[in-house]
């Protein structure tokens, strides 16, 4: 047997750091991202994407049927297009029509199967589905994009460059359902296979298929083919609102090994004491990268085009640093990690996924943690006195606010009766709080903090005559061996910005360009720049921020 060399790693930041909403609202894909560790899982397999069915009129309605196979499996994306009326044609929740469905199948459809689908699939959450259906997706054209490349294919020219770089998708997702949702197959049919045991992977196969379609489709109704360059820039566009947020405070477990697995990668990184000229090469290259992606950048809200501008403007300095020169030194990275302390949250974040990305060999294996096989069935503290001890050592930041004051407490969460879908609302402005979900973890754990006795007693006794304490003691519980499961903020003051948990989910996603509607919806883009399905030996993992034209 060989022996085990551990990899060197510098100390983590720590939790107080990193589970701040102002430092998770700043962050980008890295190559821990779910939509990366896929592709280069598809390369791996030597993965090919075949077209099963096509039954598509000219105008572009129909269904199409595309197989891949990946671990053993095969699976299908059946996608259905249908003629939507423009006054149907909406990015809210509230929509009960779409351009176009789609259901991710396990193996392959026949007949009676395409039809069944065909069927439901438009009507998404009206219809009921069963365990052959992996995912259920929807999404709607960029009617301006699509038009224009649909003319100017059927005139024999190529589509405007700059609107491409501009709008960079031809349809935009609202929603990627998995896990049960509507009857579909719970994640636990499909955690062990190869390829799909990551969180999100069915999912982000899901977008990377439908990618593929749309490209296919466009070049169907336009009757040419697009240009490589101009293809590969498509990505899917993508509408996230509150819906998702919740997500990180409900799956602790999950949030502490995605952050973990990223603060990890970060430390290996920082504690290479010497780095090879094609790595220092690698990193200007990817600074550069980095600022032109930047510079593609734009977004109608004028507050955060001012913080895209200030961090375009910033990274300047970055790019100066990383010369040769001071690239060849002792612990560089360490060093340009430390320079950037001084800089803004934005610039630091994005460093953190810049200097993780030319080092594969250290951090790749780190998406392997990435899962939850374990849930929230964790250990209990031992008596009340481990209660005490954990949470005033993880939980000194959710003791400071008074949440009796209105500026502590005036937002609730709450899920909508029409959508059931995660809603926010003003406590002091709209009836509704006593329907509260239990997303006020601070609070609670404030609450839990004033009522622990001073002698010790049995936690089960504890409990039974303090029930309402049940949720606060078991997330105190997971502190002790989870340290990044928490959000530390309140949530339910009037200064949290759900968007900063959209931003941190989705940035683990890959997506980039992120374009906030308000503090409760963004879009973004997924799979821009990815390698299209005939080029993953080639193109599998380099396309981080993608830039115009590569």
């Amino acid at each position: 047997m060989k022996d085990f060399k551990p990899i060197p790693q510098a100390p983590l930041r720590p939790p107080a750091e990193v589970m701040r909403l102002s430092r998770m609202g700043s962050m980008f894909p890295t190559r821990l991202s779910f939509l990366r560790t896929l592709t280069r899982f598809l390369a791996a397999e030597k993965a090919k994407v075949t077209c099963h069915a096509w039954r598509m009129c000219p105008e572009g309605y129909g269904h199409a049927v595309y197989c891949i196979s990946l671990g053993g499996y095969t699976y299908s994306l059946v996608a259905v297009s249908t003629q939507l009326a423009p006054e149907d044609r909406t990015d809210r929740v509230i929509a009960t029509a779409w351009d176009t469905a789609y259901v991710l199948y396990d193996g392959v459809p026949d007949d009676d199967e395409i039809a069944r689908i065909c069927a439901t699939a438009p009507q998404q959450e009206a219809a009921r589905f069963t365990d052959r259906d992996l995912v259920l997706s929807r999404a709607n054209k960029s009617v301006r994009l699509f038009s224009h490349v649909v003319t100017r294919l059927r005139a024999g020219a190529q589509p405007d460059a700059q609107m491409i770089r501009d709008i960079g998708y031809l349809m935009r997702t609202t929603a990627v359902y998995g896990n049960g949702k509507f009857g579909i197959a719970d994640r636990a049919c499909i955690d062990t296979r190869p390829g799909l045991s990551g969180p999100f992977m069915a999912e982000m196969l899901t977008v990377w298929l439908i990618r593929h379609f749309t490209h296919d489709l466009v070049e169907h109704v336009g009757q040419g083919r697009l240009d490589r360059r101009l293809k590969r820039h498509l990505g899917i566009g993508n509408s996230t609102g509150l819906g998702m947020a919740p997500f990180l405070v409900n799956h602790p477990i999950l949030m502490n090994n995605w952050m973990l697995a990223r603060e990890t990668a970060l430390a290996r990184v920082r504690a290479v004491a010497k780095l090879e000229p094609e790595q220092c090469q690698r990193l200007i290259a990817l600074g550069d990268r980095a600022q032109h992606h930047l510079r593609e950048w734009h977004v109608p809200d004028p507050a955060h085009q001012v913080r895209i501008t200030a961090l375009c403007t910033a990274w300047d300095a970055v790019c100066d640093w990383m010369t040769p020169d001071t690239l060849s030194g002792e612990y560089a990275i360490a060093a340009l990690l430390d320079w950037s302390r001084d800089q803004s949250v934005d610039v630091q974040e994005l460093l953190v996924a810049l200097v993780i990305e030319p080092f594969s060999e250290l951090v790749d294996g780190l998406t392997d943690c990435m899962a939850d096989p374990v849930g929230l069935r964790g250990a209990m503290l031992s008596d009340m006195q481990a209660v005490r001890a954990a949470l005033e050592a993880a939980f000194g930041w959710a003791l400071e606010p008074d949440y009796a004051a209105q500026e502590q407490c005036r937002q609730f969460w709450y899920v909508s009766e029409a959508k059931q879908e995660p809603r926010l609302g003003d406590r002091f402005g709209e009836a509704g709080a006593d329907l509260e979900s239990p997303l006020d973890i601070a609070r609670r754990i404030k609450a839990l903090h004033c009522d622990l006795p001073e002698s010790d007693i049995d936690i089960c006794d504890f409990l039974e005559a303090y029930p309402q304490h049940m949720l606060a003691v078991s997330r105190v519980a997971l502190s002790v061996h989870f340290p990044y499961a928490e959000i530390q903020d309140n949530l339910i003051s009037e200064t949290c910005l759900p968007i900063d948990m959209l931003r941190c989910k989705l940035s683990f996603f890959g997506a980039s360009k992120f374009d906030p509607k308000s503090d409760r919806w963004t879009r973004i883009t997924l799979c821009q720049g990815a390698p299209l399905a005939d080029e993953l030996h080639e193109r599998a993992d380099d396309w981080w921020l993608p830039v115009f034209g590569q």
